[in-house]
């Protein structure tokens, strides 16, 4: 995939040849392009072609007619076309990694890392379609159920439309794709607008592992033209992952369809007194920053106990700050574009005319924030209540873990939480008493094994990633009961 630089715009005549998407499985363009911008520099780097609404339509058929031919295929043709897209990915690292730099303005370190977590994502996925297995039942444990025996299997809903974000444009792509393959399902992706030219270059991996034409489709259509691809019949299953806003509308709007939805969070911290207040400090402050704080589970809010408040704020205030000396270019990095840039300074703004004060960072140039620390930030304003998806992290104060329990739940999102405590029962009771999709004791809510179970409650989603899990929510389950046997 060549980045050249071309004339700014969105759905322009390009200057130069577009980037061609994937319809069913083979390259294909259509009548019109989108602009891709550098995020570092803000200058035009490629074009893209979207597709026609007569090309999406070609799209849904191809997915359509290919739906028994795919959940028929062997499980070692499925399990071995991931493998190779994982195999391939891995070898081609540096080039992906490049992208996503350049598309998303991740830091190289970051993009690397999240290339090597897709590979792991795709391997995974390639070892859950060969141990698929379903679950034998005896059904003579009622008088009925004698010389009886079940099979439980499960079998996709049928096409999956993908919908993903800008954050993420390789691992959460794979999150989509891997799990839909493995069970057979065809798919088709829709990228982020801002961030397409990861997953076409994903296309060309997958093209080589042998897949039917139709299996998969990389589509990048505007936003305000999904509308109808939604809302098509033979589109069993949405698998949205963005704001909350728009993820809460697709499934309003689609009450018969299966909906699954991976959405936003204002991730919470407890500090607990004996942690190591040095060494939480700095995965706080990694970890809020990290990325310019776009990541659904970055640390925004922290609650330290009283004993060691002020500490945990002085050393997460001297961590960011040196941050914003030295990390700016290989840990931070830009947020996505202007408008998100002014919309989170003047949150912090709100924040601090409403009585919270700057304890560091506070400044924007572009699209670059210094990494932000906020201190006694009233409980209603924006960036306690919404998602910031910048680097910006609030410190507030408790007397009681009852109290910050309390503060956490408060949120109407419920994604991860991190709480740092040596104490099993309090650990225990966190994982029962907290609302959220994940707890993780002795570190940030920010880590994510992409083997485990992943998501939230309340306004952070339904349903789960993980690959396993996401297979499980992409199909459903049938019963065969075999009658007359000697058990």
């Amino acid at each position: 995939m060549t980045l050249a630089p071309h004339a700014i715009g969105t759905l322009e005549a390009p200057v130069l040849d577009p980037q061609p998407f994937w319809l069913a499985g083979a390259k294909a363009k259509g009548d019109a392009a989108l602009t891709v911008t550098d995020k570092w520099t803000r200058q035009p780097v490629a074009a893209v072609s979207v597709p026609t609404a007569a090309q999406v339509e070609t799209a849904l058929v191809a997915a359509d007619a290919v739906r028994r031919t795919s959940q028929n295929l062997p499980a070692r043709v499925r399990a071995d076309a991931l493998a190779g897209v994982a195999d391939a990915l891995a070898a081609r690292r540096d080039d992906f990694a490049e992208t996503i730099t350049i598309e998303s303005g991740k830091p190289p370190r970051w993009a690397a890392r999240e290339v090597d977590r897709s590979v792991s994502t795709f391997r995974t996925a390639a070892e859950e379609c060969r141990r698929w297995d379903g679950e034998l039942q005896r059904l003579d444990t009622d008088t009925p159920g004698d010389g009886r025996f079940a099979l439980v299997r499960r079998f996709p809903h049928g096409v999956v439309l993908g919908i993903t974000p800008f954050n993420f444009p390789l691992n959460l792509v794979a999150h989509k794709v891997a799990p839909a393959l493995a069970v057979g399902a065809p798919i088709l992706l829709k990228p982020a607008p801002s961030t397409p030219l990861t997953s076409l270059l994903l296309g060309e991996l997958l093209a080589e592992v042998g897949l039917p034409a139709g299996t998969w489709s990389v589509l990048p259509v505007p936003n305000d033209r999904m509308e109808a691809l939604v809302q098509d019949p033979r589109i069993a299953v949405v698998s949205f992952t963005g704001s909350s806003a728009v993820g809460w509308r697709i499934r309003e709007a689609l009450p018969r369809k299966h909906v699954l939805l991976e959405l936003g969070g204002n991730a919470a911290v407890i500090v607990e007194p004996g942690a190591d207040v040095a060494e939480v400090a700095r995965s706080i402050a990694d970890f809020a920053h990290y990325q310019a704080g776009q990541s659904c589970i970055a640390v925004q809010r922290v609650y330290a106990h009283s004993d060691v408040y002020d500490d945990v704020v002085e050393a997460v205030a001297a961590a960011s700050a040196e941050l914003g000396r030295t990390g700016m270019d290989d840990h931070v990095g830009p947020v996505i574009d202007l408008a998100a840039a002014d919309r989170i300074s003047s949150w912090v703004d709100e924040a601090v005319r409403a009585g919270g004060r700057v304890v560091v960072g506070g400044s924007v140039d572009g699209t670059r924030m210094a990494p932000t620390v906020l201190a006694d930030v009233p409980a209603t304003a924006s960036v306690m209540t919404e998602e910031v998806f910048g680097p910006v992290v609030c410190m507030q104060r408790y007397d009681d873990v009852e109290e910050a329990f309390e503060q956490v739940n408060a949120s109407k999102y419920g994604l991860q939480v991190g709480i740092f405590t040596h104490d099993i029962r309090t650990a225990f009771r966190a994982h029962r008493e907290l609302e959220v999709g994940g707890v993780v004791v002795g570190d940030v809510p920010t880590y994510r094994s992409d083997r485990m179970p992943y998501g939230g409650v309340k306004d952070s989603g339904v349903g789960r990633e993980g690959v396993r899990f996401a297979m499980e929510d992409f199909t459903h389950q049938r019963v065969m009961v075999l009658s007359g046997l000697d058990l």
